[in-house]
Order: structure tokens, then sequence, then C-alpha cells
């Protein structure tokens, strides 16, 4: 009879699983879902980076495009070189006798009137001069009063014994003799009167020379140079020395280099103006007066002289300033005018220009144009104030460097 026992839990068998593992079904769904949201963002990033691609390339088309506008104002057609600014008149003051500089009594920068004295040399050479001038004159003059009283003696021998040949009482031999006697003390005479004009003149000369030795101003002006010192030996006998120069600078001269291509088109009391290195927005304006017909060569340049003059009465111009000339051929006032840049031309060589449109298109129109300097052309006809025209295209690099700047990184 069996035994009542407790019960025993079952053995399991090897067939049934040990513990709870998760299915491996949903480990596969999970996996497939990241995959698809990493691909949704990689093709929304794309996406977008091709929108930003296409709308850089649509800026990048318009940006590449420089325009301006048709505006009014005023040009000028010019001429233009570079000058020099001279006094209108300038003079070298120099010793006209030699000898020792004893004073120069001015400065440089002093202003002197006309007769103001300059220089003064040593006269006491010259004094002598005169000196011995005036004892030869004075020799010659009382041996001309001997010979005069010899001429009258001979002239009344010679009377004498021309009345002595007529009445048969004398030879003819004492007649030649008188006669000759007669003739030489004329002749002495008139000898002596031209020793007397020569001395005379020598010692007007030596009077003229110590007048010399004070030099004076020969115009009202400025001391612009001294070339000479005090206690200098001058030597006047082959060249002239400079002592001073004396410039009028009340009125100033602008000497410009033009070069043979554009002297034909100056035209004698045209207009002109110059700036100047230092004051680039100072204007000085006057009239072309003359155009020297004599150029100049500088390494196988050909330069023709042209003058102006302009005042000068601040005394802001100086000597040697460098300036910039520009001669007015001719000139419009408050006309439209557009960048030269904006210029082409077509197959029959007129002038065109590239409009661009309301709606962002563009055209090109021929124009009329007339004057033109370095920048800019006026249109005489074909445009409008306003008007928007392409004056060239902008720098490839430029338009990348704005694309780089704004795209996004992916990675």
């Amino acid at each position: 009879m069996a035994s009542l026992r407790d019960p025993q839990p079952a053995t399991p068998t090897t067939d049934a699983p040990a513990s709870i593992v998760t299915p491996p079904t949903r480990v596969k769904r999970r996996g497939k879902g990241r995959r698809w949201l990493v691909l949704l963002v990689v093709l929304a990033l794309a996406g977008g980076a091709g929108a930003y691609v296409f709308y850089s390339g649509e800026q990048k088309t318009q940006a590449n495009v420089l325009t301006d506008r048709v505006s009014r104002g005023d040009i000028e057609s010019l001429v233009t070189a570079t000058g020099v600014v001279k006094p209108f008149k300038d003079v070298d003051v120099g010793a006209q006798v030699s000898g020792q500089l004893l004073r120069i009594p001015v400065e440089i920068g002093d202003q002197v009137k006309q007769g103001d004295l300059i220089a003064e040399i040593d006269p006491a050479s010259i004094k002598t001069q005169i000196e011995i001038a005036e004892a030869e004159l004075a020799n010659l003059k009382a041996q001309l009063a001997g010979r005069q009283a010899q001429a009258t003696l001979a002239a009344r021998t010679l009377a004498r014994q021309q009345a002595l040949v007529k009445a048969n009482g004398a030879a003819q031999a004492a007649l030649d003799e008188a006669e000759a006697a007669e003739a030489g003390a004329r002749a002495d005479i008139d000898a002596l009167n031209a020793q007397i004009r020569k001395q005379e003149a020598a010692l007007k000369d030596a009077g003229i020379s110590l007048g010399h030795t004070q030099i004076y101003a020969p115009m009202a002006g400025t001391v612009v140079d001294i070339a000479a010192t005090e206690g200098q030996t001058l030597n006047a006998n082959q060249t002239t020395p400079t002592i001073a120069t004396l410039a009028d600078l009340s009125t100033m001269t602008i000497e410009a280099d033009v070069s043979e291509a554009d002297v034909s088109r100056l035209k004698v009391g045209m207009p002109v103006y110059f700036t100047l290195l230092g004051a680039p927005d100072l204007r000085i304006e006057g009239k072309l007066r003359q155009v020297k017909p004599k150029p100049s060569t500088e390494n196988n340049v050909v330069l023709y002289s042209a003058l102006f003059d302009v005042p000068n009465a601040e005394g802001r111009l100086m000597i040697d300033m460098t300036a910039e000339v520009f001669f007015v051929e001719a000139s419009a006032k408050n006309v439209l005018i557009v960048p030269l840049t904006a210029l082409s031309r077509d197959r029959d060589g007129k002038a065109e220009v590239t409009v661009t449109t309301p709606s962002g298109g563009r055209e090109t129109r021929t124009i009329e144009t007339g004057l033109r300097d370095r920048l800019s052309v006026e249109v005489r006809s074909g445009l409008s104030e306003g008007d928007t025209v392409v004056t060239g295209q902008a720098s490839e690099r430029s338009g990348q460097q704005r694309r780089g700047g704004g795209m996004p990184r992916l990675f």
C-alpha cells in the first residue's frame, strides 16, 4: 500500500527554457527604425544644401553684375600735363666791376623796392684809376696847349715865307720848310685832341665803374637767393658774378610740359586750372597765355612748354612747386553721364550700353555720346536719368567667398 508523501517538484526537462530571452524579432524592428530616422535626417540636410546651392547660384548671377545709375553732372574734356610753378618775373643781380664785396645789406626773404641797395664793392682801386686818368688828361691838355702855340708860330712863319716868295726875296726851299712845319703842328694838335677824347672817355668809364660799386635793385620783389658772401673777391672780367636773385612773387607763372600728341589741342586763351601735390582739393584757374614754339626733348619724348599766369597775393604758391595741370578743351554742365566702363561698341562702331529692366532682365541700347573725361562720358541720347546700366562683372573669387561664408557644414 502506498504511503502518503509530500509531492516533489517535477524535474524540468532539457527542452524547457531555463530563462526568459528577448525575442529576436523585436530587436530587428528597432534597428530598422533607427536606420530610417538617420536616412531621413540625411535627406533633409541634403535637400537644404541643394536648395542653398541653387539659391546661392541665383544670387551669384545677380551679384556678379556691377551696375550704376545714369545721373546728371558736369563733365570736362581735358588735356592733362605736369608743370612747375615759376615767378612771373625774376632777375639775377650781379657785379659789373671786379673787387672785394664789402657788404650785402639784404637777406633771403626780404622785400625790396626798385633802387634799394643790394650790395657794395670796395671802390678803392677804381678811385685810383680815376685819379690816374684825371692826371693823364691834364697832361694831354698841357701838351695840346704847347702844340697849339707852336702851330701858331708855324702859321706866322709860313705867311712870311709866302710873302717873300711873291716878292722874289726868298728861296722856294724856305717856303717848303715853313709849310711842313705848319702842317706838322696842326697834325700834332689833332693827335693830342684824339688822345684827350680817349682819356676823357676812359675817365667817364671809370666814373661809371665807380657807380657800379653800389649795386641797386633793378625791380621791386623778394630776395629769393644770395649767391655771394661778404669779403669775397669778384671777377667781372669774363662773366658777371651773381650776387642775389630777385623775384616778383605777386604773380606766378605755371610752365606745363605738354606732349606733342596733345599740343595741337591747345589754344591761346583757353581755360586752364591746376592742383598742387600738397593741396589736391585746391583748384587754381587761369587762361593759357603762350605755347613756346621750340620743344624740349627728354628720353626721346618731345614736350612743348605751355605758360599761364595766376595771382599769388596770399603767397601760397612757391617757386618750383609741382602742378597737375588741366587744360579745358570743352565742358558741359548738368548733362547725363555714365561711367566709361559701361560703354562698348557694336560692329558698326556705335556706342552701346547694357541696361537692366525693372523685371530683372537686360537689354542693349545704342546711345549717342559727347564729352568724356578719364572716368565718365556724356550721354546725349538713348538713356534717361535714373536708368541702371551694367558697368562690369564682379570677380569670381568674391562670389565664391560669399557662398563659402554662408554654407552650412553637413558633417
